[in-house]
């Protein structure tokens, strides 16, 4: 998986990811449209099925990264850096953007490119990404999110009535 991170460390040296990095730093202060991005992101990666392949791990991983992010914004978990916080939410802004580096129109494609992004956030942070899971696991009973924890085997529900885009926050429309 080298050679995508390598293609994900690329990405995030681009100066389009430098627009979503200071999206979500203005973004961070408004935990409202934070959620309502974090839903949409989930959304987009559960209608996605690859099987159990690197693939299918790293949309566990963006779960894991949602689930992270939820959990900073609602001020539960707060063991963690702002500047993770904020490279975690410009990277899944990247992945809900329609406009990227490669469009996800683009059929498999265009959504290598969001996979790559990911990859690298995963393997910069995993250190982060670990202890978020070793967290969660001792505060599986206190999980209200409708993405599940890496320690339980559930179907992600997809019971959010609001459908609200925050892309139009986003500056996309």
């Amino acid at each position: 998986m080298s050679s995508i991170t390598e293609k994900g460390l690329s990405i995030s040296k681009n100066a389009l990811f430098s627009v979503f990095l200071n999206r979500a730093g203005k973004l961070l202060g408004r935990p409202f449209k934070v959620v309502m991005v974090l839903n949409e992101v989930a959304n987009k990666l559960a209608s996605k099925d690859s099987g159990d392949n690197k693939f299918k791990q790293l949309f566990d991983i963006a779960g894991t990264v949602i689930r992270m992010v939820r959990n900073y914004i609602s001020g539960e978990y707060r063991q963690i850096e702002t500047g993770t916080i904020v490279s975690a939410l410009g990277v899944l802004l990247y992945v809900l953007s329609p406009v990227d580096l490669v469009p996800d129109f683009i059929p498999v494609v265009g959504f290598l490119d969001d996979l790559a992004l990911l990859s690298w956030f995963v393997e910069k942070f995993q250190g982060e990404i670990t202890r978020f899971r070793e967290w969660e696991s001792t505060h599986a009973d206190q999980e209200t999110d409708d993405i599940p924890a890496a320690s339980r085997n559930l179907k992600a529900s997809n019971t959010n009535t609001q459908n609200t885009p925050a892309v139009a926050e986003l500056g996309h429309s």
